[in-house]
């Protein structure tokens, strides 16, 4: 009896020495994050708001938070900058008294689709309606940086700049000989005329097809940059034209002096140095007598700022669900740059479930990929729209092949001009290597019990009965695309089959087309929304879903990142022997700029072995576009 009493009493003790041990541990983490996350900076009156635009502008940040986090501290940047962070920043900013200017540095952007782009502008445009200046500088500007810069009030360029406006095209590398030299065979299965995606492990060239449909898009892509930035810039369209064509013999005859070409051809206001540049910007707004510059507040501390604030603000609690799918689709999967079949439907269904969302937009910016996980996108769609709520897409850069089935459901398309869509089409591919094991001299035989017995065996080519049943499923598969397609869009198989075959179209020819409804953007799609669900402007809230993370999740997340952040910034050269983080460690500028330029030479190559990895798996079949202009 004593015994068991002891027994119960320790057991009770260790039970409260367990809770009290917790509750220990969750203090210290409080404490830590507490002492790790920043205060939101205060935002001074009469300021500059400065964005500086980082790398590719995308829907959403793609790789690991972690490593972005130690890209981040180490100086290096993560490469992008979310289209929402400048829409948010740029769109505050216009009615709020505490700025007076606009700065936008394109110096470290390197692109984005014409679409996303376009959104830019639109945000920078309705800037100016405040009155206020919008300033665009650099020390060059692309074609990309050019189209935003475009909508300026003010554009200047470095007097040692330049403006290279290069058009559009579609290059690719195409594999056949080299997997021929491997004795690799591709064992392809598809259905479309203009399926070309394809088309580089079967090929060393452009088809025919793709390049009169390829020739097309990029042809559309550019009369749709001409006209913009022509009408932004108050040019003639042939003027703009006459530019891009004649550069290189303009800059000839001005000795090399590209500046002077560029202002002459009226695509910059003035050549300014970044001190005459400071000093402009101090007349439109005030000057910082402590640092001898102009008052200024960069996008992230802007956005920090503006978002605490609003999170202080009531809202209505009738809502319009906004959930982004950028990135190849996949089976599963999750994290940044890719639509996760699983983590994407169970957003939708969220959303579904949620009596105070009362409409639902689809924000796509995809090439497509698995049609498994296409399917469970669709389905989730369709759950949505039976509870008699209005589905719209909203088609950012990419909305092809598989991002084309997953609009398919929706009661209105909205797509800019310049996007990329269509590419209704299947394809499967099926990898054999028996040459590679003859060189070898690895011999193959055996016996089997059925027609399709040993027919799928990387050693052996496709048999005739794996040929005929794989072929079969990909046709099979391309009806019912097409199937739910005609569903969506009203029209009969045999109009849908006329413009599929695996063509891309541009957003304005898809509009003509029918596959799309209106050309416009993200904003117009959301009011759209909103007007379908009987909602008046002011009277709903935007609700952007994302994954939840659980408190484990969220707990470690912040403290391994600002942790690393702080580790990172406290060592300096001198603390590691003369090693920087600043960029690659132990690593001099030149070589880091000849490793930059191998990444870019190569990393079309490694994209295309990691898409060949992932779509040559078994019982899987693909909607897939290699459509991307560069």
């Amino acid at each position: 009896m004593i015994r068991k009493f002891f027994r119960g009493l320790f057991k009770g003790l260790d039970g409260l020495r367990k809770v009290l041990h917790l509750l220990v541990l969750l203090l210290i983490f409080g404490f830590v994050i507490g002492g790790l996350s920043g205060s939101i900076p205060k935002l001074p009156d009469d300021a500059a708001l400065v964005i500086r635009p980082e790398g590719e502008i995308v829907e959403q940040p793609s790789g690991d938070p972690f490593e972005l986090a130690l890209a981040e501290a180490r100086g290096s940047g993560s490469g992008e900058t979310t289209l929402r962070d400048l829409v948010d920043a740029i769109t505050a900013a216009r009615d709020d008294e505490r700025i007076k200017t606009l700065v936008i540095d394109f110096d470290g952007m390197s692109g984005a689709g014409q679409p996303t782009l376009d959104e830019f502008a639109r945000a920078v445009t309705r800037f100016r309606t405040s009155g206020k200046k919008v300033l665009a500088t650099g020390l060059g500007f692309s074609r990309d940086t050019y189209y935003v810069a475009a909508h300026a009030d003010e554009i200047y360029l470095d007097p040692q700049g330049l403006v290279v406006i290069e058009g559009y095209e579609r290059f690719r590398n195409y594999y056949k000989s080299a997997l021929d030299k491997l004795g690799v065979d591709v064992n392809v299965f598809r259905v479309g005329t203009y399926k070309s995606a394809v088309e580089p492990y079967i090929r060393d060239d452009m088809s025919p097809a793709d390049r009169e449909a390829s020739q097309a898009f990029v042809n559309s892509l550019w009369d749709s940059y001409v006209a913009a930035v022509a009408k932004a810039r108050g040019l003639k369209p042939e003027e703009l034209r006459a530019y891009a064509e004649t550069v290189a013999e303009r800059v000839r005859d001005a000795k090399g002096n590209t500046a002077k070409v560029a202002l002459e051809a009226k695509l910059v206001t003035a050549l300014k140095t970044p001190l005459q540049i400071e000093e402009r910007v101090i007349a439109l707004s005030s000057k910082d007598e402590e640092k001898e510059t102009y008052r200024s507040v960069g996008l992230k501390d802007y956005l920090r700022v503006v978002r605490a604030e609003d999170k202080i603000a009531k809202h209505p609690d009738t809502r319009v669900a906004v959930v982004v799918g950028s990135g190849e689709i996949v089976d599963g999967g999750s994290g940044g740059g890719i639509i996760s079949g699983d983590a994407t439907a169970e957003l939708i269904r969220k959303a579904r479930l949620d009596d105070d969302i009362k409409a639902l937009v689809l924000r796509i910016d995809s090439p497509g990929g698995s049609v498994t996980a296409s399917e469970q996108i669709y389905r989730e769609l369709l759950a949505f729209k039976s509870t008699k709520r209005p589905v719209v897409v909203s088609m950012g850069d990419l909305a092809a092949s598989g991002g084309y089935y997953i609009s398919a459901p929706a009661d209105e398309i909205w797509a800019s001009p310049a996007t990329i869509t269509g590419s209704i089409g299947i394809f499967g591919l099926f990898p054999t290597a028996p040459r590679t094991f003859e060189k070898l001299g690895i011999g193959v035989d055996g016996v089997g019990t059925t027609p399709l017995s040993g027919e799928l065996r990387i050693d052996r080519p496709v048999g005739p009965a794996a040929a005929m049943l794989l072929q079969s499923t990909i046709e099979h598969g391309y009806e019912e695309f097409l199937g739910k397609v005609v569903a969506g869009r009203k029209k009969t198989r045999d109009e849908v089959d006329a413009i599929a075959q695996g063509r891309v179209w541009s957003g304005r020819d898809a509009l003509r087309l029918g596959l799309v409804d209106k050309l416009g953007s993200f904003d117009e799609a959301v009011a759209s929304a909103a007007k379908r669900a009987g909602l008046k402007d002011g009277k709903y809230e935007r609700d952007y879903l994302e994954p939840d993370k659980s408190f484990a999740q969220q707990l470690l997340s912040n403290l391994q990142i600002k942790a690393a952040v702080l580790m990172l910034r406290a060592f300096d050269a001198e603390s590691l022997g003369g090693f920087a983080l600043g960029g690659v460690a132990g690593i001099d500028a030149p070589t880091r700029a000849a490793l930059a330029a191998a990444r870019r030479d190569f990393g079309p190559i490694e994209r295309s072995v990691l898409r060949f990895n992932r779509h040559a798996l078994g019982n899987q079949l693909y909607a897939h576009c290699f459509c991307t202009p560069y």
